[in-house]
């Protein structure tokens, strides 16, 4: 014991009397052992973490198994079942021994005027016994909550809710809460650990699923509809019984759901294939997350990339602790031939190069805070509130750790090894000129800085193609010009407006927008672009012989298209003469016309849209032609889409969304806006959307890729090209007799200048060849990431390649030239 403590003494002493070289060391270290951290935190919480529910380990999810065809409505992020398909599971399953159900809801809080968001389920009755959740204050719902007819019988709401609406009021189950107009009492508070089963989701509101009626028009809604999926399921299963298991018995009944839950509505061949769907079940213990499907991949993919920075950083230590190695000889020297032991003194080297890793492991753990945070709340916005539980866990603990050990071992046993491998008289006799670094031409220095330079070559390679990738996303015409374009959307469903009346109230409503806001141009629209939002069904034109096409539509009113920015091709605008009263119209994009109508000229043209059940298939007389714009997001090829009038909608909705053009200050616009739409009736509710910014959102996956790509890209890049520096420098030091020689025998700067660049130039080659290879390999993990070019994209690894080796000859040219001006007597005299 009394020996380790001495030589944990004997390293600090020898940090200490060598600053900068621990200042180094650390910030390397810190920085490579941080960012590995704060990545696997965030893979910890998204992919491994179990939840915080009773035995989580038996929890097991429900889904369609993939290529599963249905059609109707989807309605919510956990929109897989339909409540037929719930009812049907129920009866069937022998897997488990209870089910949940949920649908993820927002609720809007807001009495009146601009709303104000919430985070809310809808819930079975036995959604909390099965997770194991108790209340810390009244209760949670038990299965007599969860009836047909129910009502508003009560809301369960989470403590950071229970905070922040409530000001943690004890009695606050004497409380109601306002949800989409709807008072519900407050029955219960959950726990402060408590999330529910969705990564990435606060828990706020829970109601159960029997309330969902109150929330639409009578008759409507999601339970009725057997073409409405909002539901997810996950089971308990029973004891003894394995994942494995369960899917073979869900896959068994699988058949029987279906027929069950068949939709009344779906024809012949809509039929056929939805009997044909299979029901699977995988491990629901860590929790569902659309969180993990979006970032899964880019976060194995940062790891990857810090790994990498940290083994170059590894590397240049190395190469540190090996100069510092050869000046440490003699000493070294010395201790062996009094006595030391060659295991006694690697042991004390190693007690040096654990405490830098340690220091490094602390300081990284710091920042790995920090850059794990950072991220979340670079993810988060005002319409995608991200909440993840961040926390260290025995996982953390243990990768940081086991990140210190091995970084320890990577950077300073081969050097320690090193230091102590030569004889103690070939020392001694050397006279202090060194033998640990010998000049042959592949040495332990000159691999390492090769590794470096092909690691950084792939970093490099990989920065440039998420780069690029989002410049090329950024440079997407959409068809449309966002800028200055704000959607507002009214809900209208406190109103209790007659269904007849809702056309003539939208209408209304665009025009008090209009006067009250005076924008540019203004118009009504059912989906927005790029919101995430879709309706597609088959089209065709009659008597053509091809296929019916998938396409996209959508409702518009007069003017949306001049609103956008969209122009036309051919025909004309929708206008106050297209109503129900006349024949329906459509107009169609340039993709539309191309699959439908083959390329002619659609316009006086019709086409058929293929309908559900019994209703005659609809038929469209096209009236215009408009370019091609995007629909679902900024990355898809264009796609068919027809439009719609407004005004022939004959089921209209509850609500109204409407794009407005304007170049008003958008706080000053919010307030006019919300006037506007309050002078309709005082009880609507106004949500404001700038495109703008939703596009920009869509993009955050991109933005994140290339921020942090380019960040770690750049810091390898410094690193690699450090080291390389470092042996060039490091080399004409041990050369300098050699040179001094050269230049009194007559070798000019020039010429001296050559030999030193041709070792780095060698050096340079060597890295830039690996990583070539190992970046056009590795660039396939990252094709489903990039947009608008290949992985193994040539200007890409052309332009990280020509970055690398003029930064890397720009700075050998630095030792190069303090070479070339070396004096012989003075390097003659130091001999």
């Amino acid at each position: 014991m009394n020996r380790y403590a001495a030589d944990l003494r004997f390293g600090i002493r020898q940090l200490r009397l060598n600053p900068t070289f621990t200042l180094v060391s650390v910030l390397s270290l810190a920085l490579g052992i941080g960012a590995n951290t704060a990545i696997f935190e965030l893979i910890d919480t998204v992919r491994l973490r179990a939840l915080p529910v009773a035995n989580p380990q038996e929890l097991a999810y429900l889904d369609y198994a993939p290529h599963s065809t249905r059609g109707g409505w989807w309605s919510t992020r956990s929109a897989v079942f339909s409540w037929a398909n719930w009812e049907s599971i129920r009866k069937h399953q022998q897997a488990f021994s209870d089910v949940i159900a949920w649908s993820a809801k927002q609720f809007n809080l807001a009495a009146e005027g601009k709303a104000r968001y919430a985070e809310g389920q809808l819930v079975s009755g036995n959604f909390f016994r099965v997770l194991g959740a108790q209340a810390m204050v009244g209760r949670v719902f038990g299965d007599g909550d969860d009836r047909l007819g129910c009502g508003s019988p009560g809301a369960v709401i989470g403590y950071s809710f229970w905070q922040s609406e409530f000001a943690g009021d004890p009695k606050v189950t004497s409380r109601d809460v306002r949800l989409d107009g709807r008072l519900f009492p407050v029955i219960g508070v959950t726990a402060p650990d408590f999330f529910g089963v969705e990564i990435g989701h606060k828990f706020e509101i829970a109601v159960p699923l029997c309330s969902d009626p109150v929330f639409w028009e009578p008759g409507k809604g999601h339970i009725p509809s057997r073409t409405a999926w909002w539901l997810s399921i996950i089971g308990r299963l029973k004891p003894g019984w394995t994942v494995e298991r369960a899917d073979a018995q869900i896959k068994a009944i699988s058949p029987a759901v279906m027929r069950e839950s068949l939709p009344e509505e779906y024809r012949a061949n809509q039929a056929k294939h939805f009997l044909e769907n299979k029901l699977i079940v995988t491990p629901g213990g860590t929790g569902v997350s659309q969180l993990r499907r979006d970032y899964q991949q880019p976060l194995w993919i940062l790891l990857a990339t810090t790994g990498m920075v940290l083994l170059i950083a590894c590397a240049n230590l190395a190469n540190l602790l090996l100069a510092r190695a050869s000046v440490r000889e003699r000493e070294i020297a010395v201790r062996q031939a009094i006595g030391a032991s060659r295991g006694r003194l690697v042991a004390q080297l190693l007690t040096e190069s654990m405490l830098l890793a340690l220091l490094g492991a602390a300081l990284g753990a710091g920042l790995a805070a920090l850059l794990s945070r950072g991220l979340v709340a670079f993810l988060t916005t005002e319409q995608n509130r991200m909440f993840v539980g961040l926390g260290i866990d025995w996982r953390v603990l243990g990768f940081a750790a086991a990140t210190a050990v091995l970084t320890c071992v990577l950077f300073g046993l081969v050097p320690a090894l090193r230091a102590t491998g030569v004889a103690p008289a070939a020392v001694i006799r050397a006279s202090g000129r060194g033998l640990t670094t010998g000049r042959e031409k592949f040495s332990l220095r000159r691999i390492l800085v090769v590794a470096q330079i092909a690691m950084s070559m792939v970093l490099l390679a990989g920065a440039l193609l998420f780069v690029r990738s989002l410049q090329n996303l950024l440079a997407i015409d959409p068809g449309f010009r966002p800028e200055g374009i704000v959607q507002v959307s009214v809900d209208y469903r406190a109103a209790h407006f007659p269904k007849e009346r809702m056309n003539q109230v939208r209408r209304d409503t665009l025009a008090s927008l209009i006067r009250r806001t005076a924008p540019i141009a203004a118009a009504e629209v059912d989906m927005a672009p790029v919101g995430g939002g879709g309706w597609d069904q088959n089209a065709w034109e009659p008597g053509y012989g091809g296929p019916k096409l998938d396409v996209q539509f959508n409702h518009v009113g007069p003017g949306y298209f001049h609103t956008m920015g969209t122009t036309f091709v051919a025909g004309r605008d929708f206008n106050e003469r297209d109503d129900l009263n006349s024949p329906q119209v459509a107009i169609v994009n340039e993709e539309f016309a191309r699959k439908i109508f083959q390329g002619k000229n659609p316009v006086g043209r019709v086409f058929r849209r293929e309908e559900f059940g019994n209703t005659p298939d609809a038929e469209f007389l096209v009236v215009g032609v408009v370019r091609n714009t995007k629909y679902y997001e900024l990355r898809e090829d264009f796609k068919p889409i027809g439009y719609f009038p407004e005004a022939q909608v004959r089921e209209p909705g509850t609500g109204g969304n409407f794009v407005l053009r304007t170049n008003a200050p958008l706080g000053e616009f919010y307030r006019h806006a919300e006037a506007a739409v309050t002078a309709i009736h005082p009880q609507l509710s106004v949500e404001f959307t700038v495109l703008t910014t939703r596009i920009q959102q869509t993009l955050m996956r991109d933005r994140l890729m290339a921020l942090l790509a380019g960040a770690f890209g750049l810091l390898a890049g410094t690193l690699a090209v450090l080291g390389l520096y470092g042996v060039i420098a490091y080399m004409v030091a041990r050369r300098r007799n050699e040179i001094g020689v050269r230049v009194a025998l007559g070798a000019s700067q020039e010429r001296v200048i050559g030999l030193v660049m041709r070792e780095a130039v060698l050096l340079l080659a060597a890295g830039l060849a690996v990583g070539l290879a190992l970046a056009a390999w590795s660039g396939e993990a990252a094709a489903s990431l990039v947009y608008g070019m290949k992985p193994r994209d040539p200007a890409t690894l052309a332009g990280a390649a020509g970055l690398l080796s003029l930064v890397a000859l720009m700075a050998s040219f630095v030792p190069a030239r303090r070479a070339a001006r070396v004096q012989p007597m003075d390097a003659l005299r130091e001999e």
